[in-house]
């Protein structure tokens, strides 16, 4: 399974630059292996990203504008998604992953089961 971060490198956006650098820099330090796939150099990244956000994850006008994530096919949101699974300790089920042991979310998911 590969999580792919859908990045536009030359975004005029420093919004978007923010929410793109938080993403990759969270997938980073935790160690979760991603893919960087750049809409701004590559067409056919930007047309496949465009072609399988789901249309109740589309903006109301205009495109979907990154980050976008997805594991391998499977769409898992946008910046917003991702915040908020972030802030519930809830990063890994939102990746489609499982929670290392003695993370926060492993720890949490066992409580639940209990």
């Amino acid at each position: 399974m590969v999580i792919k971060v859908y990045i536009a490198s030359s975004s005029g956006s420093t919004s978007i630059k923010k929410q793109q650098q938080d993403v990759i820099g969270f997938m980073a330090v935790n160690k979760i292996e991603f893919e960087e796939c750049d809409i701004a150099a590559n067409e056919d990244n930007r047309k496949w990203m465009r072609e399988n956000v789901p249309e109740n994850s589309r903006p109301a006008t205009g495109n979907p504008l990154p980050p976008q994530i997805f594991n391998e096919e499977r769409y898992c949101g946008n910046y917003e998604a991702f915040f908020d699974a972030r802030e519930d300790n809830c990063v890994y089920a939102f990746l489609g992953l499982t929670a290392p042991p003695g993370s926060k979310e492993a720890e949490a998911q066992a409580k639940q089961q209990q």
